[in-house]
């Protein structure tokens, strides 16, 4: 028989006694010896027989330096758009950026709930080009904005959004199930913190005349130039990607066997966690939103500080928010033991959200810089969120060895998450609109300092005394 067609059956069996065993009550993997291979061999790909090979050091630095480097290249798909001002045009009620930034944060929230299906069930070997086409789908949108008139940019920028939203799940899903997850997956969250600023600092080199020997793109153009200039990048870094060795047995052993997650599977996940799952959504859907009003008004909360318009200073200052996070993150690697890293996981995102307290606190008494505020509150906001997207729910499945993939458990909290997003920048267009940015952001900072600590200390109380129940 055809090894292609038998490896299709073995999947469908495998999917078989999965479902078998969820009807029974048992959600545990099933011994690795009954479990099928992936579809792709490593004689297919070129370098994976030779990563296979490698010490794990070099494993790490190779795919922190793929993963990071795909995560990156995306944003000049998603975020160079926020860098113009589109001043002069309005869209309904809305002015043309705040309705620009609303729209394609729908079309990624969107993404995000189809990525709890498509995302927990993809498989390793169409990962590589569900990102390819992901991205020619983000870049056609983007072209399709630079030459529609004003009105019809809110429609381009939310089809930029739809496939978007599915990239961090396809590229997570090489990354998770490892003993090196938590390194990974703090590495690849590095690269969502600086990439935001830095590509919108690109789009601003690109309109700049006297940058370009007097000529400049427009801000219609603006965005998708900026895509092309990262395509090749990101299509190289994919194909990086797509080499990764499956977890060894060690990794297995260490972290559970990641399979994609069915329905049955995906119900059963959220009915045995489902309090403190709503504990943790709660905290999520005000988080996503805190963050993304920093990111995608950052420029003008600096104005109303009164800084100028100083080519950079966002980047500077968010390249060492990512330093900060990454090193946190990176300290989890070494707790070998699931139960105490997830404790520590919580005990970081706690401390997160108090820092927002702590630094508006000292920037409202005059005792620090706009500038270090700003900092202060990106740290403690990516203390908090950078978790959710890598190593909470990995540490959560590895100690309690339930069916399950973090991608879906970071698919269900995203979607969620962006609709806050949504919900916040209306509340703030139509029941905010006399006050500044800065001020609502001022307000923003303390419910989120006082309201995130209390619930992220509920929710890690539950989880404990859930997996003291369990053991």
């Amino acid at each position: 028989m055809d090894p292609y067609f038998t490896s299709i059956v073995d999947f469908a069996m495998y999917g078989a006694s999965l479902r078998k065993r969820a009807r029974q009550g048992d959600y545990r993997r099933p011994p690795r010896s009954i479990r099928p291979g992936g579809l792709m061999s490593t004689r297919s790909r070129l370098l994976t027989p030779m990563l296979s090979r490698s010490p794990g050091a070099v494993l790490v630095v190779y795919a922190s330096f793929a993963a990071f480097c795909t995560y990156f290249c995306m944003y000049a798909f998603r975020k160079p758009f926020a860098a113009g001002l589109y001043e002069g045009y309005s869209f309904g009620p809305l002015d043309l950026k705040s309705a620009l930034v609303i729209s394609q944060v729908i079309g990624y929230t969107i993404s995000k709930y189809l990525g709890i299906k498509f995302c927990s069930e993809a498989r390793g070997d169409r990962r590589g080009l569900a990102l390819v086409l992901l991205i020619l789908w983000a870049e056609a949108a983007l072209l399709l904005f630079a030459v529609a008139p004003p009105q019809w940019k809110v429609a381009a920028i939310f089809l930029n959004g739809l496939p978007l939203g599915m990239v961090w799940g396809m590229v997570c899903g090489f990354l998770e199930g490892r003993q090196t997850s938590d390194l990974l997956l703090a590495v690849l969250s590095a690269s969502y913190i600086m990439a935001s600023a830095v590509v919108k600092d690109v789009g601003r080199l690109l309109m700049r005349s006297d940058i370009l020997g007097g000529y400049a793109l427009s801000e219609s153009w603006m965005p998708a130039a900026t895509g092309a200039m990262f395509l090749v990048p990101y299509l190289c870094a994919v194909w990086l990607l797509s080499q990764l060795p499956r977890p060894t047995t060690d990794d297995v052993t260490a972290r559970v066997d990641r399979e994609p997650m069915d329905g049955v599977h995906r119900m059963a996940f959220l009915k045995h966690f489902l309090p403190g799952m709503i504990l943790l959504i709660v905290v999520y859907f005000f988080l996503t939103a805190y963050r993304d009003l920093r990111d995608n008004f950052g420029e003008d909360l600096f104005k109303e500080m009164g800084y100028g318009d100083e080519l950079g200073k966002f980047s500077r200052i968010e390249i060492w928010v990512a330093i900060g996070v990454t090193s946190a993150m990176a300290m989890l690697v070494l707790i070998r033991n699931n139960r105490r890293a997830l404790s520590g996981v919580f005990v970081m995102m706690a401390a997160g959200t108090a820092l927002l307290g702590g630094g508006t606190l000292l920037f409202d008494a005059g005792m620090i810089r706009g500038d270090t505020w700003m900092m202060l509150t990106g740290l403690g906001a990516y203390l908090a969120y950078v978790p959710y997207g890598a190593v909470l729910f990995d540490r959560l499945i590895a100690a309690t060895h339930i069916t399950a993939t973090a991608v879906f458990a970071i698919y269900l909290t995203d979607a969620v998450g962006y609709t806050g997003t949504v919900g916040v920048l209306l509340y703030k267009e139509f029941f905010q609109a006399d006050a500044t940015y800065l001020a609502f952001f001022r307000g923003f900072t303390y419910l989120m300092a006082i309201g995130g600590t209390v619930l992220l200390l509920a929710a890690y109380a539950y989880f404990h005394r859930q997996h003291r129940r369990e053991s």
